[in-house]
């Protein structure tokens, strides 16, 4: 084999064998060379191609809003993509800007297909584009609020109804009462009937027309008191609910406390008491039909102003047993002290400590702060029940005092019989009768509060917890256990479906659910 190399470089190379004879090679080694360059360039210019297309086509789709025509709009581009991009946001925040700041003179689209469809049907520009989803966007934003405001009148009229299996557990228990002798029995035994009056005891009082709702605050006070011996309850109920309250704590007897269970048309009232009553009866009856008559010709959006609506026309606003509180001295004239409680509380802890509590004088023991601070009410202040902008009101309390809570509360009742409590009550009912009723928002609490003014001792706050019943519980856990008292003051009762179940829990626990006629009604709330 020979090579022939010149002294410039490598101008041939030539190979020979002597023995097989020679070839030259330069073809071959340039085939190679081109085989191993194609590939690489096919592919270079595939990508290079791929992203020319992809370039074209976002420029054409942009050139609807930016440019004459699409060959121009591509021109710009290759030549200053940038700053057309610029443009074109630049252009759309002004557009979204005067959209902010005017006014929708349309109805908006009802989806985003159908926005789509009219933008490119009708080729609009940007402005049009920032307007239009401006008024969808509104149309939707009034729907939703029209469906909570729908939801909020739901819930309320939810809450002004009683569930079919109380209906149920009443009526089974008053057949029950009809044929069976022990749901007849009395109550209490004979033997205990002499503690119904006897100071050394610790006296209870509800009136309620709910069953179910007594036996769980019966039950509850008595697992947790730390002498159930000296508990006695006065259960007052009206004529309807008298069967089936007695049968069902005539069947359930508790050996270690005392229940009496009353009905209204079991008492004797003097004359001035019936007529008083009938009285406080009528002025409430035609509260209730103002608000009645305001809600049924106004067209109205739902919020917190209207919320009083919604307050007032509970059926509890009309209930005899709601509005008879102002005459407990009256219902029990042998008792000197008593601690009241509503029905839908639950006591957590002992609080026989109450009957120790000196009410330096004053008739009432409430809790009036919180633990939330100084300047904290644990419910509302006066301005939240009472209209300052009348000068009868503006010109007797303030506006800026801590409204105290009703529903758990020790009464001296000696006390009370020595002020004008009562006459007071009735006194303001007429007053507000004649102004308009205008003095206060409608409900039980505000003309109590006017007539005991003065006459309430602050308690400690973990006596009393209240607002379990309203949409959203802001107390922490700890909190509602160390109350010894929990009270679901608001709509949102838990023996309804509507009652929060992060909370009802505590209320369910001393629900006897092996009882046959909770079985029967199947009560499982």
């Amino acid at each position: 084999m020979k090579f022939y190399i010149s002294t410039t470089g490598i101008k041939r190379l030539t190979i020979s064998n002597s023995g097989k004879g020679s070839a030259t090679t330069t073809s071959k080694v340039s085939r190679r060379i081109w085989s191993r360059t194609l590939l690489p360039v096919l592919l270079v210019l595939a990508i290079g191609l791929s992203f020319l297309f992809l370039r074209v086509a976002f420029l054409v789709l942009e050139s609807a809003a930016v440019c004459s025509t699409p060959l121009d709009c591509i021109g710009r581009r290759f030549f200053s993509g940038r700053d057309t991009s610029l443009k074109l946001r630049d252009e759309l925040t002004r557009a979204l800007v005067e959209a902010k700041e005017g006014k929708v003179n349309q109805e908006g689209a009802e989806s985003f297909n159908e926005l789509v469809m009219e933008m490119t049907s009708k080729g609009q520009d940007i402005k049009a584009f920032a307007f239009k989803t401006k008024a969808m966007l509104s149309r939707m934003e009034r729907k939703v609020q029209s469906a909570r405001q729908q939801e909020l009148v739901y819930w309320h009229l939810a809450s002004h109804g009683v569930p079919k299996s109380l209906y149920c557990l009443c009526l089974k228990l008053a057949d029950e009462y009809a044929v069976n002798a022990m749901a007849r029995s009395r109550l209490p035994p004979p033997e205990y009937v002499s503690r119904l009056a006897d100071p050394t005891f610790h006296h209870f009082v509800l009136l309620t027309d709910n069953v179910l709702a007594a036996s769980v605050v019966v039950s509850s006070a008595i697992q947790n008191s730390a002498k159930p011996e000296k508990l006695v309850f006065h259960i007052v109920t009206d004529k309807k609910t008298y069967t089936p309250m007695h049968a069902w704590f005539a069947l359930n007897s508790i050996k270690s406390a005392v229940v009496e269970v009353k009905g209204l048309h079991q008492y004797d009232w003097s004359q001035a008491v019936n007529v008083g009553v009938k009285e406080m009866l009528e002025i409430h009856r035609l509260i209730w039909k103002h608000y009645y008559k305001s809600l049924k010709v106004e067209d109205f959006e739902y919020d917190e102003e209207h919320n009083r609506y919604f307050d007032v026309l509970s059926p509890r606003s009309l209930s005899l047993m709601n509005h008879l509180r102002i005459y407990i001295p009256e219902l029990f004239p042998d008792l000197n002290k008593i601690v009241f409680l509503d029905d839908d509380i639950v006591v957590q802890h002992d609080i026989s400590s109450l009957w120790d509590l000196d009410l330096n004088g004053k008739v009432v023991g409430a809790v009036f702060n919180s633990w939330c601070g100084d300047n904290c009410c644990p419910g509302r202040k006066y301005m939240d029940y009472l209209n300052f902008s009348h000068p009868v009101i503006s010109s007797n309390f303030d506006r800026d005092q801590c409204a105290w809570l009703y529903g758990m509360n020790i009464f001296d009742l000696e006390a009370w019989r020595r002020t004008n409590i009562s006459a007071a009550y009735h006194q303001w009912l007429k007053l507000d009768l004649k102004s308009g009723l205008e003095l206060w928002n409608p409900g039980v609490l505000p003309p109590t509060m006017i007539a005991f003014e003065g006459q309430v001792h602050p308690i400690d706050p973990s006596f009393h917890v209240p607002g379990l019943g309203y949409r959203s519980v802001e107390f922490s856990k700890g909190k509602l256990k160390d109350a010894a008292v929990i009270h679901f003051s608001g709509p949102a009762k838990p023996w309804l479906e509507i009652g929060l179940p992060e909370v009802r829990s505590l209320w369910n626990r001393y629900v006897n659910f092996s009882d046959k006629f909770i079985k029967k009604c199947r009560i499982t709330v």
